[in-house]
């Protein structure tokens, strides 16, 4: 089977998003029924309007930064972040004085209690009583510290 590429940034993208989105192009770059890949190209003042969709989606900013809104919860975000967007709640993305590059990645329904997929690979066999299901972990990023010879304000990097 040959390698499948999928061209897109620019010169691929088109305008994108929900009603009353401004100053943002986007690509497809897959789509089934399992979800949906895309990038995201915001402007300075580009905006996607607060809205909601029945998927779980991941906004992983890959170049510039902007703002998120999540539900009544604000937040400033940068490249190498990416926010969780839970089905049905009110999220957002804009820029102001600076540019962002996100990739979207949607995951069909709220989590994945309905999907009957296995994916390829070996499984332990659950013993009488086992469910199967991992307790959900808990982690944080590392601290990371801001070198002031390598930081770009103008790329929208939270200071």
């Amino acid at each position: 089977m040959p390698i499948e590429v999928r061209r897109f940034g620019v010169g691929h993208r088109r305008p994108e998003g929900p009603p009353g989105t401004t100053g943002l192009t986007g690509q497809v770059i897959h789509s089934d029924g399992r979800g949906v890949v895309s990038e995201l190209a915001f402007a300075r003042g580009g905006s996607v309007t607060p809205h909601e969709n029945p998927s779980t989606t991941w906004f992983v900013v890959i170049e510039g930064g902007g703002w998120v809104l999540v539900g009544e919860e604000r937040r400033r975000v940068a490249a190498g972040e990416a926010v969780h967007w839970p089905a049905g709640i009110p999220h957002a993305a804009w820029t102001e004085h600076g540019e962002m590059r996100a990739l979207v990645v949607e995951f069909a329904g709220a989590d994945d209690s309905g999907t009957a997929a296995v994916l390829e690979g070996a499984a332990r066999r659950l013993g009488p009583g086992e469910t199967g299901l991992a307790a959900r972990g808990e982690g944080w990023l590392a601290e990371r510290p801001v070198d002031p010879e390598r930081h770009d304000r103008s790329q929208g990097e939270p200071a």
